[in-house]
């Protein structure tokens, strides 16, 4: 006989997060390799500490420092003469014509993220080595500090990036007056030109590259990295600008650096600026002073007390920071491994060892990087957030929008990191202008497209410099669409009708219209052609092809765009003959499909993959971040998905298997997601490569590998899925509960519909929750458990799979229910 559990819910009058404390990675060595240092950032400026101990290695980047400029026009002006024939093609199941028709549908690569420079500071202890060396970062501060002892003397550097002041502080200090001596280097490897300001005083200005082509591309006879436009246009100007500051002791300064003597206390404040201007603007004709801006940004902070810009960094950080708390039980992390540095932790971790502490503080590490690398005013956080040391970084560092992009925002609003989501939000607007271009210019549409690479210029158009890029990755034409999925969340889970008025439903409107022209009736249905499935092939007679008709994945896409826009005419009571359009156009799309094995069909025909164990699972967007499929609502689509994951296996990338510690929640099963967790926190060395065997770094970056930061957001999006979920219009509550966290609690998690709650768990089972409704919407719970609420006259309604509740609620109220 089942235990009935009761629950108890009074109004009280506040909702407060109980932030951790004293969370941070901490190491008893220097960084050797850069996936050892230790990040920090404020959305703008980004920074990678070394920690060594003489020879001080602070890698830098700043967010809006790409080569390139604005997307160029009329860049292939034939590629609609080929669309009806690719279309032909395909109906005539002649995919490798398409193929061949689909490469000259492109345009040019995307631009890439470049490194701004380095920050060395060197010190001349000779033949003395240092002893008690220990370096953090602190993640409940995003402070980073490298203590060590030469010959007696304690040496100290403390590192923190303001976001109010938009600067980096390094705070020197040795425990022995006058023995602090040291210089302090800038250098870049884009073209710069070092000058002195003052004796206390210097800068690096620079030029980024006007162009630079992708890593993986290099084609004879073509030069991958051109310097100068003649035009004047492309090539952004930069400047870095540091200044010290002694309490006592000597500085002066040269071409070769900032030179201090016999001090004891210095501070360094270094602030960055680029001459971008905006997504639409030459960065070199019509750019930014860029020097005003640092040397404001410099004047403004010295003129603060180290502490008061100490403090207002924290303040501004941990507003954010401390809004969410996980306690995964301390008592159940083993002692002997909680006093190792955290690289050998990883490797215990690793060999089997249960680490409770490790992984809420990975889950936290999620929501830390998302601060730091995505600020208001910024530019959305990149394949490497914001730090990135190459020229030709991996996949040029940009925005991937067949996953990537998307994955690095998932936390965003359900960790309560809204305001975060806004640089992403912001640049997708101007995505939707060039892909207005696109949409013209490429396919003669309304509305506009987006396919699968873009960068800081908002680049819209399908890739591969005119015939270069696969189809299989390049021609795919659903980014644009996917992305107004961000659009919609920020407004499901905040409310805020401005917003989605002003904002949301002009662009998610322009993405339906291209659609409606893109889509094409076949056989009763409407269908995508050309389509593809990111970034998986079909095989036939010994080859592998990319471009199909109606994968599963547009589809669903589709539908969800459709369905949020449905939704969004009816809440704005605007658009009803358009409304009426989309219901009609959305109940012809081609359905989803499951195959011989009991899949998930990812093509509109079982066609043999080319790559089974392909570590994207694109036709499982219904299950995650879609919410057509559910164990609940739709259980046979979610039995395919679960058979399509088990053909497809656990291996792959980083952020492949953060996406499925996503799959696994939504499909309920706490012990698979879990099993995910802990195959991608498996220790990675720094010579790791290729895409696959995907683990994490020394320093807790994620291992795609090379780096890829969306496996870390994934990862803490995921671990949100497992303790809480609302995509299915209620407030599912420990949907996935692993067993290996038997106890626990965490606060400040937010639901759709403008919900945010605490819950406690004990011995597997909920304990009790505390839900603030921040809107005064109606709230609906659900749980495995039956419960009744005191006080409230319904009853829970009984389902084969658990109990729900629906009761009103008052704005700013919060709701406490109590397992007796």
């Amino acid at each position: 006989m089942k235990k009935l559990i009761l629950f108890t819910i009074v109004v009280i009058t506040g909702l407060t997060a109980q932030a951790q404390k004293n969370i941070k990675l901490w190491y008893d060595k220097p960084a050797a390799q850069w996936v050892e240092a230790l990040p920090l950032g404020n959305g703008r400026i980004g920074a990678m500490v070394f920690g060594s101990v003489e020879d001080e290695l602070i890698q830098l980047n700043e967010g809006s420092l790409w080569s390139g400029g604005p997307m160029k026009k009329n860049v292939n002006p034939k590629a609609y003469q080929y669309l009806q024939p690719l279309r032909e093609a395909l109906y005539a199941e002649d995919f490798q014509k398409a193929d061949e028709l689909c490469r000259k549908m492109q345009g040019y690569f995307s631009e890439s993220f470049l490194p701004m420079g380095d920050l060395v500071i060197h010190h001349d202890f000779g033949s003395d080595k240092s002893q008690n060396y220990y370096r953090d970062l602190k993640l409940d501060q995003a402070v980073s500090t490298t203590n060590f002892t030469v010959k007696g003397v304690k040496y100290s550097r403390e590192i923190f990036i303001s976001a109010p002041a938009n600067i980096m502080i390094v705070k020197m200090k040795a425990s022995k007056k006058g023995a602090l001596t040291f210089d302090a280097k800038l250098s870049s490897v884009l073209t710069n030109s070092v000058s002195v300001l003052a004796d206390d005083r210097l800068v690096l200005d620079g030029k980024a590259p006007a162009r630079v082509d992708p890593s993986y591309y290099n084609k004879k006879n073509r030069q991958p990295i051109i310097l100068e436009d003649t035009t004047g246009c492309n090539g952004m100007r930069f400047r870095m600008d540091l200044k010290a500051s002694l309490k006592d002791g000597s500085v002066k300064t040269d071409a070769n650096g900032i030179h201090v003597t016999n001090a004891t206390e210095v501070i360094l404040y270094f602030a960055a600026a680029t001459s971008f201007n905006g997504f639409d603007k030459c960065p070199d004709s019509e750019g930014k002073n860029e020097k005003v801006i640092t040397d404001s940004i410099i004047k403004n902070s010295t003129a603060q007390k180290y502490e008061s810009l100490k403090k207002d960094h924290i303040a501004d950080y941990q507003k954010y920071f401390n809004r969410v708390n996980l306690d995964l039980e301390e008592e159940n992390t083993n002692k002997n491994t909680s006093v190792l540095p955290w690289d050998e932790r990883l490797k215990a971790y690793t060999a089997g060892g249960k680490d409770p502490i490790l992984e809420q503080t990975f889950y936290q590490y999620g929501r830390y990087l998302l601060i730091s690398s995505s600020r208001l005013g910024g530019q959305p956080a990149n394949l490497q957030g914001i730090w990135n040391k190459e020229l030709r970084a991996p996949w040029s560092s940009n925005y991937t929008i067949n996953i990537n992009t998307q994955m690095n925002y998932w936390p965003a609003e359900q960790t309560n990191l809204s305001e975060m989501h806004q640089p992403l939000l912001d640049w997708i607007g101007n995505l939707s202008q060039t892909g207005r271009t696109a949409a013209s210019e490429y396919y003669h549409a309304n509305g506009w497209v987006a396919h699968h690479n873009s960068d800081i210029w908002a680049l819209s158009n399908a890739v591969g410099n005119k015939g270069d890029g696969s189809p299989t990755w390049a021609n795919w034409y659903m980014g644009g669409n996917w992305l107004c999925q961000h659009l919609w969340e920020h407004y499901i889970f905040t409310g805020d009708k401005e917003f989605l008025r002003k904002t949301a439903y002009p662009v998610m409107k322009e993405a339906a219209l291209f659609s409606f022209d893109w889509l094409q009736e076949k056989d009763g249905y409407l269908v995508t052609a050309p389509s593809s499935s990111p970034e998986n092939e079909i095989h036939i007679n010994g080859k592998n092809y990319g471009v199909t008709v109606a994968s599963t994945m547009d589809m669903s896409i589709c539908r969800d765009l459709f369905g949020n826009l449905i939704k969004a005419s009816e809440i704005l009571n605007i658009d009803e003959d358009f409304r009426k359009e989309l219901e009609v156009k959305k109940a012809k799309l081609f359905p989803l499909k499951i195959g011989s094995k009991g899949q998930l069909l990812e093509w509109n025909k079982e066609f043999e993959e080319a790559t089974p164990k392909q570590r994207h699972a694109s036709q499982l967007f219904g299950l995650h971040p879609g919410a057509e499929i559910s164990p609940i609502t739709t259980p046979d689509f979610a039995n395919a998905c679960k058979k399509s994951l088990e053909l497809r296996g656990d291996e792959g990338t980083g952020w492949s298997k953060a996406w499925k510690i996503n799959f696994w929640a939504r499909l309920f099963d706490g012990n698979h997601a879990y099993k995910m967790i802990r195959d991608i926190l498996k220790y990675t060395n720094s010579s790791a490569s290729g895409v696959t065997g995907g683990g994490t770094y020394p320093n807790f970056f994620d291992a795609h590998p090379p780096f890829q930061i969306d496996g870390n957001f994934g990862a803490t999006a995921g671990m949100t899925e497992m303790l809480l979920q609302s995509q299915s219009g209620f407030i599912h509550l420990l949907p996935a509960l692993p067993e290996a966290w038997k106890n626990g609690k965490v606060s400040g998690l937010r639901a759709r519909n403008g919900f945010e709650l605490d819950i406690k768990w004990s011995d597997g089972k909920l304990k009790s929750a505390r839900i603030k409704s921040v809107n005064g919407e109606n709230c609906i719970l659900r749980s495995s458990f039956p419960f009744v609420i005191k006080g409230i006259k319904t009853s829970a309604v009984k389902d084969a799979d658990g109990y729900t509740i629906s009761f009103p609620t008052r704005k700013n109220d919060v709701y406490e229910l109590i397992v007796k």
